[in-house]
C-alpha cells in the first residue's frame, strides 16, 4: 500500500507536524536501525540473475497496480506480496529490502511523486521486509513444501502489510489530522482482499519451482497474463467507481432544495466527485435575481476572478463549443490558454456551458485536481459531461420553481409585486424595530379605471393600468415600494416616513400622476384617488394597515382625492361585526347558497364534476364577496358550520343527480382551518352516508397552503379523508411555496394550474411554458390535471394539446345556481350511455 498525497482539509484534529520531510526523516530514522538489527542476520549471496529478477519482478508488481482517491489521498494497491515472498525464500531478506527499496524508489520517481513521499515510502517497504524477517526467524519455518511453512510466510507478509498500513496512516495523522474512517477503509481493505492471495500464489509458484526448473516456462506467460489481467481489473474498477459516483451525484441532485443552498450543494457535490481544489457555477440573471457566482474552494474562496467575466477565455470556448466539456492543461495549452490559467492560478481545468431558462446559457468550471500525482483525464471530461445532464435538469427546476414563486408575488401585467408580496415587506419591515419602526402606506385607485373597461375592454384598461404604473414608478420616491394589488388598485409603501409625511408624499404623488395618456388610440385623463395610513399609529401589521388604507380609499372620493384614515371612518368594523352575529342565521334562512361551475374532461367533454362554489346574498350589503365571510368565519371559528352548510347542499345536489341514473362528483373547498378540526373526517363521512353518495364522487379542494401548512403534514387527516375514497385536489396550484416533488409525500390525486396561468396563455409563452411544465411534471407523479380559467377556444385547444386532463372556465360556462344549472344542463349536454363496468350514465357538452 502506497499513499501519494495527503488530504489538506481542515481536520477533526489539528496535525502535529507540517513538514513533510519531518515524517520522511522519522521513516529513514525507524528504517535504518531496525534494518542493522534484522537484516544481517538473514543475508545470503544471491546470483546476480536472481538479483536482477527479482529486482524486475519488482517494479512490474509497483508498476502494475489499483489507484484509488480519498480527497486528497491517492492510494497505490498492488500485487507485490507474489514478488515479496518468492524473494524472501530466493535471495533472502537483506537482498529482499535492496531490491524492493530501489524499485519503490523508482517507480515513484518515474511517477512524479513529491521527493519527501517517495522517500518515506521507500523507509515504509524497507521497514515492512524487516517486519516480515523478524517474524519469520521466531517462526518454526520448514521446507517450502511444508503447509506449516506456508502459514509462517503468510503471517509474516500479511503482518508486514498491516504495519506498513499503520505507518502510511500515521503519517497521514501527523501531518494532517484524523483522516475519518474512509482512509482507515481504503489502507485496510486490499490487505484483507488482496495481500493473502498474492502470498499464496507466490508460495504456489514457488512450489512448482521446487518440482523443477522448468515451471519457469510455464510460469512466465501465466504471470503476464495475471499482471494483464489484475490491471484490466484496475480499469474496469475506476470505470465501476465513476459510474457509481456519478449515480450518486445524480440522486443527491434530484434531493437538493430548490434555492441558493441548492445550489452550493450541487457545486460541492461536482467538486467531490472530480476530486477538483476549486469549482465555479456561474448562472445569468434571471426575473428579479442578479447574476450569481458560487464557487466552491479547497481554501474556502467565494470569488476569484475569471469565471464571472463574459470575456473569459474559457468561459467563451465553453459557450461556443457544441461538443461537451472543453479540458486545459498546462502543458498542452497555447499562450492564451496559458494566460487564463494563470489569471485563475491554476494549472488544468475542465469548463462546460450551464443551459438554464433564462436564456442565455451558465457556466461550469472545474479546476485543478486534489492530487500530486493524478490529473484530470478524458474520464474525467466524460464524467462532467454525465453529470451536466443532471445539473441542467437541477438549475432548469430550480428556475421553473424560482418562475413559479415570482409569479406569486408579482402581477402578471405590470410586473409589480402583489399584495402578497406587499404583505410581506410590511411585516418584514415592522418587526425588524417593534419599537421604533414607522411607514407610511398609499393606496391608489384609477377613476375611470371602470368606464374604461366597459366601453374599450380589457385590452385597454390593460393598457391604462401600464401607464399607470409607469407614471408611479417615476414618480414615487426612490425609497418605495409599489405594489399592484387588485383591479383598479396600487399600493406605495413608504419606510421610515411618518404619518404627516406620508400625506404630504400622497398629495405630490396625485398631483405628478394626474395627466393626459394615449390609450387604445385616444387620450384618457388619468386620475388618482388616495387612502393613506401610517403605522404604527393606524396598526402595527401588514393586515391591519392594508385594511385601515382601504377604508381611508372608500372615503376619498369625498376628500379632494385623498384621504387618511381615521376610526370614524371604520365602518368596515361595524360591517364586519354585523357580519359575524348573523352568519348562522343566513345559512338558516338561505342567504347562503352555492352555485356550480362545470369541469368537463379535455378530450371527450364529459362533463365529469361541478365544483361547488358559495355565495351569500345579504338583504343590506348586497352580494358579500366569498372572500370576506369566509375570512370572517375563520376568524370567529364558525368555518366549520359554513362547510357543513356547503357539503351538504353539494352532496344533496349529487344525490339527486344519482337518483336520475347520472354519474357527476361535486368538488368543495376546504380552508387549512377546517382541515385541523378534529372531527373533521367524522362529519364528512357522516354526510356522505347521509345522502348515500359514494366517496369517489365527492372531491375536497385545498389550497397549497393548507396542504404544505406543519399543522396538516404532521397529521393523519389528509390520509384519513383518502380512506374514505374521495378526491383530493391541490387548488391554485403555482401560486404558492410548495413544489410538485412534496406532494410524493401526500395523497394528492390532482392540482389545478391556478387561472393566472391560464388566462394570459394565448399572448404569453411563457404561461404556456410554465403550464406545460406542471402538466408534464404531474403526469409523471400520476397526478390529473384541472386547468382554470379556460376562456377561450384557443386555451382549450392548446392545453388539451399540453396533455390537460380536465377544463373549467368561461368558455365551458360561468358559475350558475342550482336552477340555472339544470337549464344549462338541458340546452347544452347530452347524456352518454352506461360505459362497461360503470353503473351510471354520463353527461357530455353538445358542440
Amino acid at each position: 500500500m502506497r499513499v501519494a498525497e495527503q488530504d489538506a482539509r481542515v481536520p477533526i484534529r489539528p496535525p502535529l507536524i507540517t513538514n513533510p520531510w519531518t515524517v520522511a526523516w522519522l521513516g529513514l530514522v525507524l528504517a535504518g536501525p531496525l534494518s542493522l538489527l534484522v537484516l544481517p542476520g538473514d543475508a545470503t549471496t544471491p546470483g546476480v540473475l536472481a538479483l536482477f529478477a527479482v529486482f524486475a519482478a519488482f517494479v512490474a508488481a509497483e508498476s502494475i497496480n489499483l489507484q484509488f482517491e480519498i480527497r486528497r489521498h491517492t492510494f497505490y494497491c498492488s500485487a507485490s506480496e507474489v514478488v515479496f515472498v518468492l524473494a524472501l525464500v530466493e535471495i533472502g531478506g537483506l537482498w529482499t529490502a535492496v531490491t524492493r527499496a530501489v524499485a519503490v524508489a523508482l517507480v515513484l520517481v518515474a511517477q512524479h511523486v513529491p521527493a519527501a513521499k517517495t522517500v518515506y515510502n521507500v523507509a515504509v517497504a524497507t521497514i515492512e521486509v524487516c517486519v516480515a524477517v523478524a517474524l519469520l526467524e521466531l517462526l518454526p519455518v520448514g521446507t517450502i513444501d511444508s503447509p506449516a511453512t506456508w502459514l509462517c510466510y503468510l503471517l509474516a507478509i500479511v503482518a508486514a502489510d498491516v504495519v506498513g498500513a499503520l505507518l502510511v496512516v500515521g503519517a497521514i495523522t501527523a501531518t494532517h489530522g484524523n483522516p475519518g474512517r474512509a482512509v482507515w477503509t481504503g489502507v485496510f481493505g486490499p490487505i484483507v482482499m488482496v495481500g493473502p492471495v498474492a502470498v499464496l500464489v507466490g508460495l504456489a509458484i514457488l512450489l512448482l519451482l521446487d518440482v523443477t526448473g522448468w515451471a519457469v516456462v510455464l510460469m512466465a506467460p501465466l504471470l503476464v497474463a495475471l499482471g494483464l489481467l489484475y490491471r484490466h481489473f484496475a480499469s474496469v474498477t475506476r470505470k465501476g467507481r465513476s459510474v457509481q459516483r456519478v449515480y450518486d451525484f445524480a440522486r443527491l441532485v434530484e434531493q437538493v432544495p430548490p434555492d441558493e443552498a441548492g445550489t452550493r450543494q450541487i457545486v460541492d457535490a461536482v467538486r467531490d466527485l472530480l476530486n477538483a481544489e476549486r469549482v465555479a457555477l456561474w448562472l445569468p440573471p434571471y426575473l428579479d435575481e442578479e447574476p450569481r457566482l458560487v464557487v466552491s474552494a479547497e481554501n474556502g474562496d467565494a470569488w476569484y476572478d475569471g469565471p464571472g467575466d463574459p470575456d473569459d477565455l474559457f468561459r467563451r470556448l465553453a459557450v461556443a463549443d457544441g461538443g461537451g466539456p472543453v479540458m486545459v492543461s498546462l502543458g498542452r495549452a497555447d499562450d492564451a490558454e496559458t494566460a487564463a490559467l494563470a489569471r485563475r492560478g491554476v494549472s488544468e481545468l475542465l469548463a462546460a456551458p450551464v443551459m438554464t431558462a433564462a436564456g442565455e446559457p451558465g457556466y461550469l468550471e472545474v479546476c485543478d485536481r486534489r492530487s500530486d500525482v493524478l490529473s484530470f483525464a478524458e474520464s474525467d471530461r466524460v464524467a462532467l459531461d454525465t453529470m451536466l445532464t443532471h445539473v441542467n435538469a437541477a438549475i432548469r427546476h430550480q428556475q421553473l420553481l424560482s418562475q413559479i414563486r415570482y409569479d406569486a408575488d408579482h402581477d402578471r401585467l405590470t410586473g409589480l409585486p402583489n399584495r402578497q408580496r406587499l404583505a410581506a415587506e410590511i411585516d418584514q419591515l415592522l418587526s425588524a424595530d417593534p419599537l421604533g419602526a414607522r411607514a407610511g402606506l398609499i393606496l391608489a385607485a384609477l377613476g375611470n379605471y371602470t368606464e374604461v373597461t366597459d366601453t374599450l375592454g380589457h385590452a385597454a384598461s390593460d393598457e391604462l393600468l401600464l401607464v399607470t404604473a409607469g407614471l408611479l414608478r417615476e414618480h414615487a420616491p426612490p425609497q418605495a415600494l409599489l405594489a399592484r394589488m387588485e383591479g383598479e388598485q396600487f399600493a406605495v409603501l413608504l419606510p421610515g416616513l411618518s404619518l404627516a409625511a406620508t400625506e404630504r408624499a400622497a398629495r405630490r404623488l396625485r398631483e405628478a400622476a394626474s395627466t393626459r395618456a394615449r390609450v387604445a388610440g385616444l387620450d384618457l385623463e388619468v386620475t388618482l384617488t388616495i387612502g393613506v395610513a401610517a403605522a404604527p399609529v393606524h396598526g402595527t401589521d401588514s393586515g391591519t394597515l392594508m385594511q385601515r388604507a382601504d377604508v381611508a380609499l372608500l372615503a376619498a372620493a369625498d376628500s379632494g382625492g385623498v384621504a387618511s384614515y381615521h376610526p370614524v371612518l371604520d365602518q368596515q368594523s361595524l360591517r364586519r361585526l354585523q357580519l359575524g352575529t348573523e352568519l348562522e342565521q343566513a345559512m338558516a334562512d338561505g342567504q347562503i347558497s352555492v352555485v356550480y361551475q362545470p369541469i368537463i374532461d379535455a378530450q371527450t367533454s364529459d362533463i365529469v364534476s361541478v365544483e361547488t362554489l358559495v355565495r351569500w346574498s345579504h338583504p343590506r350589503y348586497g352580494q358579500i364577496p366569498p372572500e370576506d365571510f369566509i375570512h370572517l368565519a375563520e376568524q370567529i371559528g364558525r368555518i366549520g358550520a359554513v362547510t357543513d352548510h356547503v357539503l351538504d347542499l353539494a352532496l344533496a345536489r349529487c344525490r339527486r343527480w344519482l337518483d336520475q341514473d347520472i354519474a357527476l362528483s361535486v368538488a368543495v373547498n376546504l380552508s387549512v382551518h377546517s382541515l385541523t378540526e378534529p372531527d373533521l373526517v367524522t362529519r364528512i363521512a357522516r354526510a356522505l352516508q347521509k345522502h348515500g353518495v359514494p366517496g369517489e364522487l365527492l372531491t375536497l379542494e385545498l389550497t397549497e397552503g393548507s396542504v404544505v401548512d406543519d399543522s396538516v403534514r404532521d397529521s393523519t387527516v389528509l390520509e384519513d379523508l383518502h380512506a374514505l375514497g374521495l378526491r383530493l385536489s391541490m387548488d391554485d396550484f403555482g401560486t404558492g411555496y410548495s413544489s410538485l416533488s412534496q406532494l410524493r409525500q401526500l395523497p394528492i390525486d390532482e392540482v389545478k394550474i391556478d387561472k393566472s396561468f391560464v388566462l394570459t396563455m394565448s399572448t404569453s409563452q411563457g404561461e404556456s411554458f410554465i403550464a406545460r411544465s406542471i402538466i408534464e411534471l404531474a403526469h409523471n407523479l400520476g397526478l390529473r390535471v384541472v386547468a382554470e380559467g379556460v376562456e377561450d377556444e384557443l386555451t382549450r385547444n392548446a392545453l388539451t394539446e399540453m396533455g390537460c386532463d380536465k377544463l373549467q372556465g368561461f368558455l365551458v360556462s360561468r358559475p350558475l345556481p342550482d336552477d340555472r344549472l339544470e337549464s344549462w344542463l338541458l340546452a347544452r349536454t347530452g347524456v352518454r350511455s352506461v360505459a362497461p363496468g360503470a353503473t351510471h350514465r354520463r353527461l357530455f357538452v353538445r358542440t
